[in-house]
């Protein structure tokens, strides 16, 4: 799947957003997803990933709430945590994962 190319083979950390287009707190991270983006640049890659279209990733993971977020990194997860957080947050826990 594209998941497993995109994700679990990539050389660089990736940043899965675990979303669904009714759920409403998930509009909002879009710009959180972009101010980290800036940040990182070409250091990070940010995928969304639909949960209803995508439910044995979600299952895979224990995506239970959206959205989640989940930080990757040679295959593996660094990182987890669901609900909508503040950028610099964000960032922040990025820099102590992939440092």
């Amino acid at each position: 799947s594209s998941f497993d190319s995109e994700v679990l083979k990539a050389d660089k950390p990736v940043m899965v957003d675990f979303w669904a287009p009714w759920c409403g707190p998930c509009r909002m991270m879009p710009p959180i997803l972009d101010k980290v983006k800036k940040a990182f640049g070409d250091e990070l890659s940010i995928i969304k990933i639909d949960v209803d279209q995508n439910q044995q990733a979600a299952a895979a993971y224990q995506v239970r709430s959206i959205p989640t977020l989940i930080l990757f990194q040679n295959g593996k997860v660094l990182w987890q945590q669901a609900g909508v957080p503040q950028a610099s947050q964000l960032e922040s826990v990025i820099r102590q994962h992939i440092a």
